[in-house]
C-alpha cells in the first residue's frame, strides 16, 4: 500500500523513527486490536491505538457513560452521559483519525460469545474492571492463541503485563483463582486516582503496538507495578508458565469456558482493578 500525503504527515513522526518506519506504520495500519471495555483503561488505550493509526479497533462494552466515570474515561464528554460508551468511544476515535475502522460491540462478554468476538483480531486488551471478566479474557485467549494486555488500575497504584499464549505465564499462573466473593473492598470504597488510568492505560496501547510492529521486548514474563505516589516503577519477574496451571499448561483441567458471578471492581492479592 502507498501512503497518501496527508497520512504521510499524520504519521511522519512515528515514519522517522527507524525502529517503526514506512513499514511499521503500514503493520499498525492493517493491524486489529480489540478493547474489552471502555472505562479507565480502555479510554486512554482506544485514543493513542487510534492516533496510531491502529488500522481496525473494536470497542466492547455493554455500559453507559455515567457522570462518575469522567473523572478518568477521557474518551467521553459531558455531552455523553446516558451515552452508549461503544459509541461515546466510536465518534471520539474517528474524529481523531478518518483512517481507522471501529467495531462497535455492544454487548456483555460472556462465556458464549467471547470466542467469536476475539476471533478476527491481532490482539486483545483487557480493560475490564472485575475478576470474573478477567480469568475469563484470559482463559478464552490461552484458548484461542490470542496475545493478551492484562492491566488493573486502584487507589494510586496500577500493574500490567502481557501474555503471550505458549511463551510465558498466563493471568491464572500469576493468580490462580478468583478470590472469595466478599473477602475484599471494590474501588467505589477504595477510589481511584484518575490519571492512573491514562498511565496505565497507555501503556497497554504501547504493547499493542510493539506487538503490532515486532519492535522492542514485550512485558512477557513480568509484571510492571506502578506506585503514584512513589513515583516507583518496579518490573517484577514471573515465573515460567508452569505444569499446574489450570489453562495453560499441557494438560490443562479447564477446557471449556465458563462464566461467574460477577463482582465489580475489586481490590486485592489478585491484583488492582479499573
Amino acid at each position: 500500500m502507498a501512503f497518501t500525503n496527508e497520512q504521510l504527515e499524520r504519521y511522519s513522526r512515528h515514519i522517522i523513527l527507524k525502529e517503526i518506519g514506512a513499514k511499521g506504520q503500514k503493520k499498525l495500519l492493517n493491524g486489529r486490536v480489540l478493547i474489552i471495555g471502555a472505562g479507565g483503561l480502555g479510554a486512554p488505550a482506544a485514543l493513542y491505538l487510534a492516533a496510531a493509526g491502529v488500522g481496525t479497533i473494536g470497542i466492547a462494552d455493554a455500559d453507559v457513560v455515567d457522570l462518575s466515570n469522567l473523572q478518568r474515561q477521557v474518551i467521553h464528554t459531558t455531552a455523553d452521559v446516558g451515552k452508549k460508551k461503544v459509541d461515546s468511544a466510536a465518534e471520539t476515535m474517528e474524529a481523531i483519525n478518518p483512517d481507522v475502522k471501529v467495531t462497535r460491540h455492544y454487548d456483555f462478554v460472556n462465556s458464549t460469545n467471547i470466542l467469536d468476538l476475539i476471533k478476527d483480531y491481532d490482539f486483545i486488551i483487557d480493560g475490564t474492571d472485575n475478576f470474573q471478566s478477567k480469568f475469563l479474557i484470559n482463559d478464552a485467549c490461552v484458548m484461542a492463541g490470542k496475545p493478551l494486555s492484562h492491566a488493573g488500575i486502584i487507589r494510586f497504584r496500577g500493574q500490567l503485563t502481557t501474555i503471550i499464549p505458549g511463551q510465558g505465564p498466563c493471568y491464572r499462573c500469576i493468580f490462580k483463582d478468583l478470590p472469595p466473593k466478599d473477602a475484599i473492598p471494590t474501588c467505589r470504597q477504595a477510589g481511584v486516582i484518575g490519571a492512573m488510568a491514562g498511565v496505565i492505560g497507555s501503556l497497554q496501547a504501547m504493547e499493542a503496538v510493539k506487538y503490532l510492529t515486532g519492535v522492542g521486548q514485550l512485558l512477557t514474563g513480568y509484571l510492571l507495578t506502578y506506585d503514584a505516589l512513589k513515583m516507583d516503577f518496579h518490573k517484577i519477574k514471573l515465573p515460567p508458565r508452569g505444569d499446574g496451571c489450570a489453562v495453560c499448561s499441557d494438560h490443562p483441567t479447564i477446557t471449556e469456558l465458563r462464566d461467574y458471578e460477577q463482582v465489580a471492581c475489586q481490590l486485592g492479592s489478585h491484583g488492582q482493578q479499573s
